[in-house]
């Protein structure tokens, strides 16, 4: 049992001597840690494989205890640039807020009288600045804004207006234009866009400051172990390890946000429904839809795409009475999960009816230069289309002459004021809706006016003859000429007493 007793000795004196070796190793650690973060806050962005191990030694407050030890290495405010995509967000919130009303209730600067030719509209002199933080830092936005009169300034975080009776934010104001907003412990939620803009009769301008928060656990740290526990690492394999030597150690989380979500919609039945929305965050959400809080499965009448800009779309088609309720989309990623809900309300189909002819087209006729009017009476549901043509020519708008009117009990008129030969011809009415078509065709005569006038006519005055033959010429017998009393010889009318002998 001596042997064995004394191999037990040397043993734990071994484990001794390797608790004072890597004790010894974190001091080296430690200290080039701390020189790497000078290193950092003068631009160098990447840290070798070695000060990456020293970190996960470490553990992530040790690198917080360096920061709050060397307060002049303001490594908790570290700026960074943000990406293409991050910068097409940012424009995108700005551009809405610039054009969207604010809530004023808790602003008491009031605008002055300033003659317009003294009147500035605001500008930034100093813009916000990008950072990046772990969970618990501090954080300061600030920048210096001018105008005249003296802007008003309101904050936003992802578009949402910051009250300033919020108790987590401290919003400040210098008098030489100087804004900033301060919370003293950061957290998760704080990570996103802030965005400060100034307004004041004279327009409107805003500028954007990126947020990232960092989670103290997080891939590639070990979390901190209470005191007097020991730290308990999982096992890593050796291709996980060799495999980060070429990847970043912070990785971004950012919580979906709806940058565009639709209302509540109305649709009739049988038609098209389309629901658009637009989604940001990191990595990118996964979106789900739910009817009246049960999954939507993708079929031949619900479809979900997904545009090249980012725009997610819900189509139904064809609606039916079933597909009325509560709409939720719910989009989720690693670092949370947002929704929102709209009501779709589905209208009854209506009956279609064709259109039929009450009253039809009768042909007229008018004297030329007098109004006419063409009247018929159509129904159909729905209301339908009326059009009008003469011969094969298409009538599409109304004139000063010629004028189409239509009321809501379906009467029909084609007006003319002071018709002409040239309106006379063939007139077709034809009424159109979604269950069919109806035409009816009349014809139109317009005809000169005649003015008899009594001609006085002069009569023929015979030479007087004591025959009633007299009038009998080389031509023949002007009968009229013969039988008119004029045309009775004279010596027989005037001389009543002589009488013809009776052989005549």
């Amino acid at each position: 049992g001596f042997p064995k007793k004394a191999n037990r000795t040397a043993r734990i004196a071994s484990d001794e001597e390797i608790q004072g070796t890597k004790d010894a190793v974190i001091q080296d650690l430690e200290r080039k840690l701390r020189f790497k973060e000078d290193l950092l806050n003068n631009g160098q962005p990447r840290l070798t494989y070695e000060e990456r191990m020293a970190r996960r030694l470490l553990g992530a407050d040790s690198a917080t205890v360096f920061n709050i030890q060397e307060p002049e290495e303001e490594a908790a405010n570290q700026e960074y640039k943000v990406s293409s995509c991050e910068q097409r967000l940012i424009s995108e919130i700005e551009y809405r807020l610039e054009r969207s009303p604010v809530d004023e209730s808790g602003d008491d600067i009031q605008y002055g009288d300033v003659p317009v030719e003294n009147a500035v509209a605001p500008f930034f002199e100093m813009k916000l600045k990008h950072y990046k933080i772990f969970e618990g830092m501090p954080v300061t936005f600030t920048c210096r804004v001018t105008g005249n009169p003296k802007p008003k300034i309101y904050w936003f975080k992802d578009g949402k207006q910051i009250s300033p009776k919020n108790d987590h934010y401290t919003i400040q104001r210098d008098l030489d234009g100087t804004c900033s907003l301060h919370t003293t412990a950061s957290t998760l939620d704080d990570d996103g866009n802030y965005t400060i803009m100034a307004a004041n009769p004279q327009g409107r301008i805003s500028c954007t400051g990126r947020l990232m928060v960092q989670a103290v656990n997080q891939r590639g740290r070990s979390p901190r172990s209470p005191s007097g526990h020991p730290h308990v690492r999982r096992p890593r394999s050796r291709s996980r390890d060799s495999g980060d030597e070429n990847e970043p150690i912070q990785e971004r989380f950012f919580r979906p946000h709806f940058l565009q979500a639709p209302g509540d919609l109305t649709v009739q039945e049988g038609k098209l429904c389309r629901m658009d929305c637009k989604v940001s965050g990191l990595p990118t959400p996964d979106l789900s839809w739910q009817l009246d809080g049960k999954p939507i499965r993708p079929d031949s009448a619900h479809k979900m795409l997904v545009r090249e800009n980012g725009v997610h779309s819900l189509i139904i088609e064809p609606v039916t009475s079933r597909d009325a309720g509560i709409y939720t989309c719910i989009a989720t990623n690693r670092a949370g999960q947002n929704s929102f809900s709209l009501e779709l309300v589905v209208a009854a189909k209506e009956a279609h009816k064709p259109p039929v002819f009450i009253e039809k087209l009768q042909n007229t006729g008018v004297a030329d230069g007098y109004p006419v009017r063409l009247e018929c009476r159509v129904s159909g549901v729905p209301p339908p289309q009326i059009f009008w043509k003469k011969e094969n020519e298409s009538l599409t708008h109304s004139t000063d002459r010629v004028s189409m009117h239509q009321d809501n009990h379906g009467y029909i008129c084609l007006l003319i004021q002071g018709a002409t030969k040239e309106d006379a011809g063939w007139y077709t009415v034809s009424a159109k809706n979604e269950a069919g078509i109806v035409s009816c065709t009349a014809r139109l005569d317009v005809y000169t006016q005649w003015h008899q006038q009594p001609q006085s006519t002069k009569p023929k005055k015979v030479r007087p003859s004591a025959s009633r033959y007299a009038a009998l010429s080389d031509q023949g017998l002007d009968i009229k000429a013969a039988f008119q009393p004029e045309a009775s010889p004279s010596h027989l009318t005037l001389n009543t007493g002589l009488v013809e002998s009776e052989d005549l």
